[in-house]
């Protein structure tokens, strides 16, 4: 009986081993990659499904990622407990068991759980724990997996030999999750019909290694039976998890698009139509002319030179609709990271009526790209730099608001030329305004802060900044605006008292302190 539990392992005569058949010995090595590739492939999964829920990107990504290492450490130590006293035959059938059901254990768990994180944010639940809980269980799980596997090779080749081509492929498996989950999976099936996709590759190894060890046979038809289902059920997470997303807005979700960079959502209600890029508003179509008109109209109104200008992030193209207002605009360069956003500012009918078309104008060249990297690209300079990029809550952000970046900048700007940026809450972050004004200030350009009311947003800062001092008084504005009116503008830059630049630190690529500024705000006691 034993014999034909153990037909399809070759017994040597040799110290009393147990060999291996070339094909069994390549599916433990296979199942040692895909082990791998999916474990880390789940870490960035739910590191980016908390990042886009609570915004917190480092402290994400530090419990997704730390706490699955930790976890594997724990499981790791664990397996030393199966089948400790074992030997020859039964052990190695024993050890093979217990892989079979750590991948049929991990194949619906890594399914599931995203979706049921995404379940326990839109009911108000406890984020950060659940996050936790989820981490440590599928990190022991997944530490499980190259332990058990290597004792299976050990008994064949020896430690050394096992452990080498356990870990080679376990390392090769990595960089295929590292890479495969953002560049493929995440843009291509969004965040949840990845995890379902994921969560087969191990039911359906179950599949072919039971298909190559006659005493798994029967296991083989679960790990398929599961694989199967798991990924028919994918698609089936779309609707779910939109039903889900749909509780986190007040008004009917009309687009949504998951990119490479970031989840983007339009909703509608009556004529107010409003973007959201990781759940964060990035404007309404009731106000946002002020927001921009705030934006553009000072700058351009500071220099006798328009001919030429740069604009960064505003992909949505409300900014360019204000640039374009000035005749003396040939040319508008726009570097905007996430095509997706263009595309849908291009493409989507409410957004494309009020930015006016402005993204298809002859004069404005769309570059898709990394603004911190292509700046220092580009041969031209401009008169007039428009930085519109989301609020600095995270180091990667950071960076758009730092001395390194602002130098950068100084060589494509003209030498009377302005630059402007936004500069989150002047109200909830005061000290946001303050250190991108002292970081300007570090690189040699004189800075004059303002403010306006965007009823969507509440008080709003922005920071205007040149080599020479600006008289306000000699502003002209000779465009058409709803909001802006030239007494307005020649008054902007009076700051409220409650508003004042404070004392703070410059904004390095080296210390980001601005995530600090932008997290510990006012707005943390509403």
């Amino acid at each position: 009986m034993e014999a034909n539990n153990f037909s399809d392992i070759g017994e040597s005569t040799v110290n009393n081993s147990y060999s291996l058949s070339g094909t069994q010995r390549k599916l433990l090595l296979a199942a040692a990659a895909v082990s791998s590739g999916c474990g880390l492939a789940v870490e960035l999964l739910l590191g980016t499904l908390a990042s886009y829920l609570v915004g917190n990107q480092a402290l994400a990504y530090g419990i997704a990622v730390g706490g699955f290492l930790a976890a594997m450490g724990a499981g790791s130590y664990l397996s030393q407990f199966i089948a400790p006293k074992m030997e020859g035959r039964l052990l190695q059938r024993k050890l093979l068991l217990a892989f079979v059901g750590v991948e049929l254990a991990i194949a619906p768990l890594t399914a599931l759980l995203p979706l049921g994180l995404f379940a326990l944010f839109v009911m108000n639940g406890e984020i950060w724990l659940g996050l936790f809980l989820v981490t440590i269980l599928l990190g022991i799980l997944a530490g499980l997996e190259v332990p058990i596997l290597t004792r299976v090779l050990e008994m064949e080749e020896g430690v050394r030999e096992a452990l080498a081509g356990v870990l080679a492929l376990d390392y090769m498996g990595a960089l295929f999750g590292s890479l495969g989950f953002p560049v493929l999976l995440l843009p291509l099936c969004g965040m949840f019909p990845t995890a379902f996709i994921l969560g087969s590759l191990p039911a359906l190894m179950v599949f072919f290694i039971g298909r190559n060890f006659s005493h798994l046979k029967r296991w083989s038809y679960i790990g398929l039976a599961l694989g199967v289902m798991l990924l028919v059920l994918s698609p089936a997470t779309i609707p779910i998890s939109n039903k889900l997303e749909n509780n986190l807005y007040s008004a009917p979700i009309v687009k949504r698009v998951q990119s490479p960079y970031q989840r983007i959502v339009l909703t509608r209600k009556g004529k107010d139509s409003r973007l959201f890029l990781n759940g964060d508003l990035q404007l309404s179509t009731i106000d946002e002319y002020r927001y921009h008109e705030g934006l553009v109209h000072p700058a351009m109104s500071a220099t006798p030179n328009r001919k030429r200008v740069l604009v960064l992030g505003a992909g949505d193209g409300m900014a360019i609709r204000e640039v374009l207002k000035w005749q003396e605009v040939e040319k508008v360069v726009l570097i905007e990271l996430d095509p997706e956003v263009v595309k849908i500012a291009k493409s989507h009918p409410q957004l494309k009526e009020v930015n006016g078309s402005s993204l298809e104008d002859s004069r404005v060249e769309v570059i898709n790209a990394d603004a911190f990297l292509s700046v220092p690209k580009l041969k031209d300079t401009f008169d007039v730099i428009i930085a519109d990029f989301p609020d600095p809550d995270q180091k990667v952000i950071a960076k758009l608001y730092s001395e390194g970046f602002y130098r950068r900048l100084l060589a494509r700007l003209t030498d009377k030329g302005v630059f402007v940026t936004q500069a989150s809450s002047s109200f909830f972050a005061p000290k946001v305004i303050s250190c991108i004004a002292a970081t300007l200030q570090e690189v040699g350009l004189k800075v004059n802060p303002y403010t306006i009311s965007v009823p969507s947003f509440g008080p709003w800062g922005f920071v205007l900044a040149s080599r020479q001092e600006l008289n306000s008084e000699k502003f002209q504005l000779p465009v058409e605006t709803r909001f802006l009116t030239e007494n307005l503008l020649h008054n902007l830059f009076e700051l409220p008292k409650d508003m004042q630049l404070g004392k703070v630190e410059i904004n390095r690529l080296s210390h980001p302190v601005i995530v600090s500024y932008q997290m510990q705000a006012r707005w943390l006691n509403y």
